[in-house]
């Protein structure tokens, strides 16, 4: 098994943290005037969603996580899971769960490709691509004349998600949002 020290740390770095995995959010290397030096270190462990911060001496190592991440192809819920199908050509497919799917569950769209994450063959992390094209089924009316530096208002769209929109954003809309940041982009359609 592969081991990381703490200068490899990285974002996005997986590692097993007290026997679960975790992802590695932000690392921060701090050398104080005066003592050893350290990386203050933020965790998701991808097992319960929970994030950890932890400081580890300059030079500690921790043990690669055992994960593999894969493209697929959401299809649909059922209420209870989330089912995907790998995009390989082997059709497999997997059901998440609701822990899995904490950050894709507002960007979800039926034939889209998200990464998931698998350990020991079960899901444990579903990552939307970073822009999604939604359709908007509920906002105010639009006012013409308005540019995009005019305003804002609250938009949802077809995942459920509400979104800060300019004010010339209609209904049946599709538009481009980053999910990492959950911003407006632009109006495709």
């Amino acid at each position: 098994m592969a081991t990381f020290s703490t200068n490899e740390f990285k974002p996005g770095l997986k590692v097993l943290l007290e026997g679960d995995p975790c992802s590695i959010l932000e690392n921060e290397y701090v050398k104080p005037g005066k003592g050893q030096a350290f990386n203050r270190v933020k965790l998701r462990n991808l097992l319960n969603g929970r994030v950890w911060e932890r400081t580890f001496k300059s030079g500690e190592s921790l043990e690669g996580a055992d994960v593999m991440e894969t493209d697929m192809s959401y299809l649909y819920s059922d209420g209870e899971f989330w089912h995907f199908m790998k995009t390989d050509g082997s059709f497999e497919q997997y059901a998440a769960d609701k822990a899995a799917m904490s950050d894709a569950i507002d960007w979800l769209k039926e034939e889209e490709t998200y990464i998931v994450t698998l350990y020991n063959g079960n899901p444990i992390n579903v990552m939307p691509p970073n822009f999604v094209e939604l359709e908007v089924t509920e906002t105010d009316p639009g006012l013409k004349g308005d540019t995009a530096q005019g305003g804002s208002k609250p938009a949802t769209l077809t995942s459920g998600a509400v979104v800060k929109v300019p004010l010339f954003v209609n209904i049946g809309d599709v538009l481009r949002v980053d999910t990492r940041t959950g911003e407006y982009q632009n109006r495709v359609r």
